[in-house]
């Protein structure tokens, strides 16, 4: 969804201006000193609002020659990193988030690279009036998934901290950050449910691909997840490893498939 083939012309430098714009950011973000607080906050959110514009910008066709928008592993990486960003820009204004920063940067700059240099494929027309809509709704979950994934990796951390020094570190208290890692585990449980619903209603035929088994086991672990955490009150590393489980297969279902078809296999995928 970053950038068009060159032979796209001015369609090309369009998305072109505002990813290398968002990788600029991105890199001096993660590069800034640690004292310089406002700069380092101010870089992030320029990157990132330069990320969302050459979405935007692929997304609604604008310069292209053919409308439609691009649809690959670089593609959905990156604006899955943009949600999972955006999350991070308003929780960041109400509670303090240490040390995931310079992090958060680095993986805003590869994926953006990634995009620029693996664009994906153009598709003009949907398969299916409700085509968009699905697709929306599963990279809605991948930034909801990867959210959770974000929170569970700070929760980790600070249990872990807290077990070494014998108290509480500095920084989100652990029962909030609990449930926040759960409300978005619900969240994309939701998402992805109306997503898979979906794109069993309007696919004809249905096919078993790897996409949907992969999207299926990675539902099936995250219901998982919920149901033992409703009846057993799982949480800390079980809990975390669930996460990562599912996240891991949801993963694999798209961005891992397509990865494979098209960069190893070096060829288009339908639907």
């Amino acid at each position: 969804m970053i950038l068009s083939s060159a032979s796209e012309g001015n369609a090309g430098w369009a998305l072109a201006v505002p990813a290398l714009a968002a990788l600029l950011a991105y890199l001096a973000a993660a590069l800034a000193r640690t004292e310089r607080e406002a700069a380092l906050r101010g870089a992030l959110m320029a990157g990132w609002i330069a990320h969302g514009l050459a979405i935007v910008i692929d997304i609604a066709g604008i310069g292209a020659p053919t409308a439609g928008a691009r649809f690959g592993f670089a593609p959905a990486l990156s604006a899955t990193m943009w949600l999972v960003l955006a999350v991070y820009a308003v929780e960041s204004r109400f509670l303090p988030l240490p040390g995931v920063r310079r992090t958060l940067a680095l993986l805003g700059a590869a994926t953006v690279l990634l995009a620029l240099l693996f664009p994906g494929e153009l598709r003009p027309h949907a398969l299916s009036r409700w085509a968009p809509l699905h697709w929306v709704l599963g990279i809605a979950s991948y930034g909801l998934f990867g959210a959770a994934v974000l929170h569970g990796a700070m929760l980790n951390r600070a249990e872990q901290q807290m077990r070494q020094h014998a108290a509480a570190p500095p920084g989100m208290p652990l029962l909030r950050l609990e449930r926040l890692t759960f409300r978005f585990v619900g969240a994309g449980f939701v998402v992805l449910s109306a997503a898979l619903l979906l794109g069993a209603w309007f696919a004809q035929p249905w096919r078993w691909d790897h996409k949907t088994v992969f999207s299926v086991l990675g539902w099936l672990v995250f219901a998982g997840l919920l149901a033992g955490r409703r009846a057993f009150g799982w949480r800390g590393p079980l809990a975390t490893r669930w996460l990562y489980g599912g996240a891991a297969l949801l993963l694999l279902a798209y961005v891992g498939s397509r990865f494979v078809l098209e960069i190893l296999l070096q060829r288009p995928v339908a639907g």
